[in-house]
């Protein structure tokens, strides 16, 4: 029974993971909340581990639902399609680079002095502000096409990447700010977005298994990949929801979400608890 309840617990976190690793609200604001009322039963350096490992079945959703277009050797493409596919790998390389780096030297260092529940609830109400004060300036992009996205600005938007190192601040919110504030459409910014976490995300969790060895129970392997699968099947129909909304509608939703979550937040942990 007990057993179960760990693996009933993995599917909950798998969902809260698949809806928030890609809508601009922040994950970790949304696991810390979970955390406090279901606690998975393990080693603080599984749970740690599974927490991020679990985005790789995120990501494998980014990869099936965009293989045609990530996909430089697809025999339906034509030459210059194909050279521009290995043009988008290489600026999506190159974008991820800042934010690689500095979590390499410094995740752990980040972790452990902003990794609460004041930090969370600012950076969830900040950048929420943001995205209203963004939206409201109704300025006309740029950038309205990935064939128009220039090196320069990939680098530009894997620098913002590195603001998502903070936690509450969101990797997706931080890097869809940052392309939509140099100029590109939204639907650019998201595209671009869930194209640089491909790397991000599949780095992060190497890092952290490398950390964490591999010496897990049975148990913890089934709940690790009942996390992973349930993340990704969630993340499937969010993506696709999130392609469709942004065709008509703006990020202000998200906005006004974040601000009442961080308020939560900081009433819970200040007022309740």
């Amino acid at each position: 029974m007990a057993n179960l309840i760990e693996i009933f617990k993995a599917v909950i976190l798998g969902i809260v993971e698949g809806i928030t690793e890609w809508l601009p609200v922040s994950s970790t604001g949304h696991m810390i909340l979970v955390d406090e009322f279901m606690h998975l039963n393990f080693s603080a350096t599984f749970v740690n581990t599974f927490l991020v490992v679990i985005q790789l079945g995120a990501i494998l959703a980014v990869i099936i639902i965009f293989f045609k277009k990530l996909n430089p050797f697809d025999s339906s493409k034509t030459s210059v399609q194909k050279n521009e596919t290995i043009s988008l790998w290489l600026k999506v390389i190159v974008a991820v680079f800042p934010s690689a780096i500095l979590g390499f030297l410094y995740d752990d260092k980040i972790e452990a002095a902003f990794f609460n529940a004041t930090t969370v609830a600012i950076a969830l109400i900040v950048y929420g502000i943001i995205m209203i004060l963004l939206e409201n300036r109704n300025k006309k992009p740029k950038y309205n096409d990935f064939s128009q996205v220039t090196y320069k600005l990939a680098i530009g938007i894997g620098l913002f990447q590195c603001l998502a190192l903070i936690p509450g601040t969101s990797r997706s919110g931080s890097t869809i700010i940052g392309a939509i504030l140099l100029g590109t459409s939204r639907y650019v910014a998201a595209e671009f977005s869930f194209f640089l976490a491909i790397p991000t995300m599949l780095g992060a969790s190497a890092l952290k298994l490398a950390k964490a060895g591999l010496a897990f129970s049975g148990l913890e392997w089934i709940v690790l990949l009942t996390g992973s699968i349930v993340a990704f099947v969630v993340s499937v129909f969010v993506i696709k929801f999130l392609m469709d909304y942004i065709k008509k509608h703006d990020f202000k939703v998200f906005g006004y979400y974040r601000i009442v979550l961080g308020i939560i937040v900081l009433a819970y942990f200040y007022l309740i608890k």
